[in-house]
């Protein structure tokens, strides 16, 4: 594989790695894609969620046996979730589950426009009209970095909006792409990748790569 940037970590988890190749194969049900996906981004946020969040005392809680015990919660205050729609919806469940509390899920509408095969944006729902600062942590959640540029413009947008540090977590990403979303805000952003790809088709396709993920998982194959 070919040299990454020091904020770009491929995961080397033996189940996630099995996993993925099941993934990967043409013969998975949209029912298992999403299964695969979920279960993917669970192992991801694991150990990315434990290099970017530490625990912190709480307030004093009683057991059911009456006993006093000091409870822990986590930090940074802050944290967003942000999917990429379409694809990026298949992994919010994951990391609502692995965190503690409920927070703020916030989606991002970017398509490639397919001539040129840059980002274009056509949905934003960032609290800036209520005037709200960004989050200490916000997360990107994006199955596939491809050519890098959605992943590279949701990241400067959430820069722009004040978030203090970006987490990026895909399930797969092409290393050219994968290198320039790392590079787009290089001391801000750590991304966390279950399997890197060394080739793009001449479409802006992963290879080998999973196909079109968002397809796959919504049935629209052929639309």
């Amino acid at each position: 594989m070919s040299s990454l940037p020091p904020n770009v970590h491929v995961s080397s988890h033996p189940c996630l790695v099995a996993k993925l190749s099941q993934l990967r194969s043409k013969n998975t049900s949209a029912k298992e894609v999403k299964a695969l996906v979920h279960e993917i981004s669970l192992i991801l946020g694991i150990e990315a969620l434990s290099s970017k969040i530490t625990t912190s005392p709480g307030p004093q809680d009683e057991t059911p046996l009456g006993y006093t015990y000091t409870t822990t919660t986590i930090s940074p205050e802050t944290i967003s979730l942000v999917p990429i729609l379409r694809s990026g919806l298949a992994m919010v469940e994951a990391l609502q589950t692995l965190l503690p509390a409920p927070v703020p899920v916030h989606h991002l509408g970017l398509f490639r426009e397919p001539t040129t095969l840059e980002p274009v944006e056509y949905y934003n729902n960032l609290p800036n009209h209520q005037g709200q600062p960004g989050s200490s942590l916000a997360v990107i959640l994006d199955p596939v970095i491809a050519t890098g540029g959605t992943c590279a413009a949701a990241i400067q947008t959430l820069r722009e909006w004040g978030a203090k540090r970006v987490l990026v977590l895909s399930v797969v990403g092409a290393a050219k792409g994968v290198r320039r979303a790392a590079e787009e805000w290089g001391e801000g952003v750590e991304i966390w990748v279950a399997g890197v790809d060394e080739e793009l088709t001449d479409r802006g396709m992963l290879k080998p790569g999973l196909g079109d993920v968002g397809d796959r998982l919504f049935l629209t194959i052929g639309k």
